[in-house]
């Protein structure tokens, strides 16, 4: 039985649902000789700022029971070096870039949103407003008018597919996600990291350089697949579901629960190969309930 596992994003196809999520898998290059790239549905990279980011200081990534802490503070080398130094390979992946920004304004994601506009291999631009690992009073996804106001100025500066990533650090994901949509946001993508932290009860001190960081992992499911539900029945464009994906199972639940397309994330650091095998693991599943179009099951879960 021929299965078809093509989804649609906005102006964005996708051959499958598995992208990778932003930070997990660098810039695609890291990932050559471990992973099946040319497998994955779409690469989301590392998110990128107007200026070059040291990032946070060490200790940076910590193992936690049942995932990882991470406090990396968006260290990237700016806009211009990567488009310059980073794009040339990604280009030859032929797989769909999704392109994650973040700015300190929404002036600053307009001219984000305007460097990459014109680089044709970027299909999509992910805003990510809820990085809860950087110094910052407030998330601008945890403020209605704040997402608003950044959505309607990347949607001023690009013609390509918006996704805008949403947090979980907040009392109402769904009127925030209702904010994107209604700025003209074409997908969302939740949950990003809990804010979260680990004590050494030797030294007295946080395990995280940064004392804070962010939590992934399969301990964050059940509170991402919560907040998808929730935002799907909430709004009428695309959801991309992802935390603590670590298999296809995982992936079916997200995408019965509303997910037109998964970001695995965590994963990668455990297996490299996991989207590649998560998306052969999606189609395996299909076939044996004799499902031939993978839009028949999104947001199939039984009220």
């Amino acid at each position: 039985m021929k299965t078809s596992l093509k989804v649609k994003i906005g102006k964005l196809t996708l051959k499958n649902p598995v992208m990778t999520a932003s930070g997990t898998f660098g810039y695609g290059v890291e990932f050559e000789g471990l992973a099946g790239i040319k497998e994955l549905g779409a690469i989301v990279t590392k998110t990128i700022t107007l200026r070059a980011r040291a990032g946070n200081r060490p200790p940076r990534v910590i193992e936690t029971p049942s995932g990882m802490l991470n406090s990396i503070g968006l260290e990237n080398p700016g806009v211009d070096r990567f488009i310059k130094d980073k794009m040339p390979s990604l280009r030859r992946f032929k797989i769909p870039i999704v392109a994650s920004i973040a700015g300190e304004s929404a002036a600053e994601y307009k001219r984000l949103a305007g460097k990459l506009d014109g680089v044709k291999e970027i299909e999509a631009v992910e805003i990510n407003i809820s990085c809860p690992n950087i110094e910052t009073s407030k998330l601008f996804a945890q403020s209605e008018k704040s997402t608003k106001d950044i959505v309607e100025a990347v949607r001023s500066a690009t013609g390509k597919t918006i996704i805008t990533k949403l947090s979980p650090n907040v009392t109402d994901i769904t009127s925030i996600a209702r904010a994107a949509e209604s700025a003209g946001s074409h997908a969302l993508s939740l949950i990003n990291t809990l804010t979260a932290m680990a004590v050494d009860i030797e030294k007295k001190e946080s395990m995280l350089g940064n004392i804070t960081g962010g939590l992934s992992g399969p301990a964050v499911k059940p509170v991402a697949l919560a907040m998808v539900w929730k935002v799907y029945n909430a709004v009428k464009i695309p959801v991309i579901g992802m935390g603590g994906i670590m298999d296809w199972r995982d992936a079916v639940e997200f995408i019965l629960c509303g997910s037109t397309a998964v970001n695995v994330g965590t994963a990668n650091f455990v297996n490299p190969n996991a989207g590649a095998e998560i998306a052969e693991g999606i189609k395996k599943y299909l076939r044996k309930k004799k499902i031939k179009d993978i839009n028949d099951i999104i947001g199939g879960l039984r009220k």
